[in-house]
């Protein structure tokens, strides 16, 4: 089951907001989103995106997607992370639990190796208060499969969504 709506208490919202922020400032990063696996935005912080950000959202869970299926190929479990370089501006995706992707978009001010060793410790706090809103919210109980069919197909439909005219 893909749950496409987000409910977020008063203090998980600002607990999220804060490591996303401090994030931010620690790894000298422009913007860290963080996104479910439908493709939903959840929070978001620092310099406001020049880009679509519900676009970027979707895509992300997409990369997250089909590199799922990579790894499957080459008999790994999952990619916990990925980079993407380019020629101003970087992307690292980090994989929190439940599926859900902290994405940090960062240029030449910073360093991959001071991101990367920033979102280690973004991503251990917000895996803490991930699974304390799913058990607020009594997720736990129903089965999860991060990468489901149905979700598989959602993506696929984004996606499509995303390039028509």
């Amino acid at each position: 089951m893909v749950r496409a709506e987000w409910a977020i208490f008063e203090e998980d919202y600002w607990a999220i907001s804060n490591v996303l922020e401090a994030l931010v400032q620690s790894s000298q990063s422009k913007h860290v989103l963080l996104v479910d696996r439908t493709g939903q935005m959840i929070a978001q912080a620092g310099a406001d995106p020049q880009f679509d950000t519900q676009s970027f959202a979707s895509l992300c869970a997409a990369d997250f997607e089909a590199n799922f299926a990579l790894a499957k190929l080459i008999g790994e479990d999952d990619f916990s992370t990925l980079y993407h370089q380019g020629a101003q501006d970087s992307m690292y995706l980090g994989k929190i639990i439940k599926g859900v992707v902290l994405a940090v978009v960062f240029d030449k001010r910073t360093t991959l190796g001071l991101v990367r060793l920033r979102v280690r410790k973004a991503v251990e706090e917000l895996n803490v208060i991930i699974e304390g809103l799913f058990d607020k919210l009594q997720y736990r109980n129903e089965e999860y499969d991060p990468f489901d069919q149905e979700f598989s197909e959602g993506v696929e439909q984004e996606i499509d969504n995303l390039f028509v005219e």
